[in-house]
């Protein structure tokens, strides 16, 4: 009888080797025979699995954000039982934060993939953001929670708030990448905002108070 394939555990395997190789190397840099030596199977399997580098990347791409989505949901469970809005904020927002090694990879490829898009119409095609306004809606939602729940200073649009704390991130993220920042301040920064918005700390505590210490540099907690 022929031994079963997993080509699930195939493709995965093609994937993490290209993010292994795009980490070291540079997401310009990598090639469909990089990927294959990196993942020690052949170039061949690596086509049939994805004809193009544009689909490979991709898929890498997703099995990235797969990984964000982890995290995320792990600082969530980390917050308690019943986390409140500002708690699962803080949690997506920290955990876009290249923080350790899984979270600089992610940040990294996710930037260059963008960047090269802009003058790849190969690239630019492949919709690696398959909902670009998904986590923009989702803070937003979070926030109109908090604001029913009167845990907002009054005056907020929540949409515009989350479009600046996404913008925050993601430019800290990229400052921390090229050393301008450390993880602490980054850290620091996004705090003062949230406490600039919400009226309490975390799942109820008044914001006057000292907030919780966070240290990004937990293992297992970008």
């Amino acid at each position: 009888m022929p031994k079963r394939v997993d080509h699930a555990e195939r493709r995965a395997r093609i994937a993490e080797a290209l993010v292994r190789v795009a980490a070291r190397r540079g997401l310009h840099a990598v090639g469909m025979r990089d990927v294959a030596a990196e993942a020690g199977v052949s170039l061949r399997l690596v086509q049939y699995y994805f004809e193009t580098k544009e689909k490979l990347l991709l898929f890498g791409l997703e099995r990235l954000a797969q990984g964000f989505g982890e995290r995320v949901a792990a600082r969530v469970r980390a917050a308690g039982d019943s986390p409140g809005p500002r708690a699962v904020v803080e949690a997506l927002l920290m955990a876009a934060l290249p923080t350790d090694e899984e979270s600089r990879t992610f940040h990294q490829l996710y930037t260059s993939y963008a960047v090269l898009s802009l003058n790849d119409p190969a690239l630019a095609a492949q919709p690696f953001i398959r909902n670009p306004d998904a986590a923009e809606d989702a803070v937003t939602e979070l926030l109109r929670q908090a604001q029913a729940a009167d845990l907002l200073r009054p005056g907020l649009d929540a949409r515009r708030e989350a479009v600046g704390l996404l913008a925050l991130s993601a430019g800290l993220g990229t400052s921390i990448l090229v050393g301008q920042r450390t993880p602490q301040y980054a850290t620091e920064v996004l705090h003062s905002h949230l406490d600039r918005i919400f009226r309490t700390h975390g799942n109820g505590t008044p914001a006057s108070g000292t907030p919780d210490p966070v240290n990004p540099m937990v293992p297992g907690m970008p």
